[in-house]
């Protein structure tokens, strides 16, 4: 193969969300709007990309020892494919950007399966622990069993553990209600066969798009990922990207067209 409404829960401090292209002719607007603090001219940005189509240069794979050398991650046919099937013997299997980021637009396309019944998602500001194997930092949900949890926000950070959008307290889950019903999804004999997801991280705003549909708007007035836990593992403010592999999972999922866009000072 070639690669080639919100209406949640009443509970949410939701951010005005726009566009892609929009957002970023006025990121900065947008955050300063919501009440988050905001830095850098949006109009400045330049996208580039973040893997080169050929190989895993610029990403290092990030597992506990048992894991490593397993081929989970690898570089097919342009795309960067995670592929767990038939292999659920494994715990959390990462592939991380070696860059940090702390405000940024991320743009990339994903291919799902209905046969494959793994968690994905797309960790933002986070930061792998060696030593402890785990990766703490927030994640944008992508699920294709349940597509409609694409797009919200888990907190994998140690101390928190919970979803942030839609904001549940800890121990408590999400459920179809809470999406917005105009998701759009696509497996890979669907439609176009792939699906755009597009994040925009902003001081203390996360917005997430899928194929064009607003599905995240969240708002961290309460300063969430500024607090003590996220603190103590240098997350929720600046760290890596990341794509996930989730632990137990048979999980097949294809990435390709990876773009960042950064304000300038």
């Amino acid at each position: 193969m070639v690669c080639g409404s919100l209406d949640m829960n009443k509970r949410q401090n939701r951010c005005p969300t726009l566009s892609l292209a929009a957002s970023l002719l006025g990121m900065a607007i947008l955050a300063a709007g919501a009440g988050c603090a905001s830095r850098g001219d949006a109009r400045q940005l330049k996208w580039q990309p973040l893997f080169n189509g050929k190989d895993l240069t610029g990403w290092t794979i990030k597992c506990k020892p048992a894991d490593q050398g397993r081929d989970f991650w690898r570089v097919e046919d342009g795309c960067i494919v995670a592929d767990s099937m038939g292999r659920a013997d494994h715990d959390y299997v990462w592939l991380v950007c070696d860059r940090e980021f702390s405000d940024f637009a991320l743009r990339l396309s994903f291919q799902a399966y209905k046969d494959s019944p793994g968690n994905s998602g797309v960790q933002i500001r986070s930061r792998y622990d060696d030593q402890a194997g785990w990766m703490d930092g927030p994640q944008v949900d992508i699920n294709p069993p349940a597509p409609w949890r694409t797009g919200m926000i888990w907190d994998e950070t140690r101390g928190s553990g919970r979803w942030l959008f839609p904001s549940e307290p800890k121990g408590q889950w999400v459920n179809q209600l809470m999406a917005n019903p105009d998701l759009v999804f696509y497996y890979d004999n669907e439609g176009p066969g792939w699906n755009s997801l597009e994040i925009q991280v902003v001081g203390s705003t996360v917005n997430a798009t899928l194929n064009g549909v607003p599905v995240t708007s969240y708002c961290d007035d309460a300063g969430v990922l500024k607090d003590a836990a996220h603190q103590a593992r240098g997350v929720g403010t600046q760290g890596h990207i990341a794509l996930q592999i989730h632990t137990g999972d048979q999980l097949r999922i294809r990435f390709k067209d990876l773009m960042v866009a950064e304000p300038k000072p």
